[in-house]
Parts: C-alpha cells; sequence; structure tokens
C-alpha cells in the first residue's frame, strides 16, 4: 500500500508541476489558450494571473515532493499538509472558476490522501 500511496502522491506532484508549466510558460500559447479555450487577447491580459497560479502550483508540487524524500515522520507530515491543500484548492477552483477542477485536481488529492493515511 506504501508504494501506491507513493505513486499516486508522486504523480499529484507531477501533475501540479505540470500546471505550473501551463501557466507560467505555455499560457499565450497553443497548449495554454486552448486549456481554458481563451483567444489570443484574453490569454494575454490573463497571463500574469495564470502566472501566479503556476507558481502556487509549484509550491505544491515542492511541498508534495519533499514529502516523498524527506524520512517519516516530517515525510508524512508534508504529504498530508500538501495533499490537503491541494483538495481545498481543488474544491474551492471547482465553486468558484470550472467544476472540472473538482475532478482534475481534488479527486486526485483526495485519492492520494486516503492512500498516505491507509499506508501508515
Amino acid at each position: 500500500m506504501e508504494i501506491l500511496a507513493n505513486v499516486l502522491v508522486a504523480l499529484v506532484a507531477a501533475l501540479h508541476f505540470y500546471i505550473l508549466v501551463l501557466e507560467m510558460f505555455l499560457w499565450q500559447r497553443a497548449p495554454g489558450m486552448s486549456f481554458h479555450g481563451f483567444d489570443a487577447e484574453m490569454a494575454r491580459r490573463t497571463a500574469p494571473l495564470a502566472a501566479n497560479q503556476g507558481l502556487y502550483n509549484g509550491f505544491l508540487a515542492a511541498g508534495l515532493v519533499w514529502g516523498l524524500v524527506a524520512g517519516d515522520p516530517t515525510g508524512l507530515r508534508a504529504q498530508v499538509f500538501f495533499l490537503s491543500c491541494v483538495i481545498v484548492a481543488g474544491v474551492y477552483g471547482a465553486a468558484t472558476a470550472n467544476r472540472r477542477i473538482l475532478f482534475a485536481q481534488a479527486l486526485p488529492g483526495a485519492l492520494a490522501l486516503a492512500a498516505v493515511l491507509l499506508a501508515r
């Protein structure tokens, strides 16, 4: 179960690193614009906001990686904290921006958190 938990945490970290790249570096290019269906002008106007969001996603990814490499109890605590942050951000994003965020962010975070807690 611990291997499954580590794999799920790593996948959530990879997802958030991908979001960092998308929001910080690809926002005004085809991948970023198609992600939200923005035209070039809307992507240009929202790029600073997207970059800020991307940075926060990078912090989530870094925290999850820290949780994977740190020994317990620090590693476990970091995983639980950052996965909880992922879930809260996903629920808030789903409520305020797009319902898809619930399934793309909060659900993977919740599955990883459940696996982490069950593995201990």
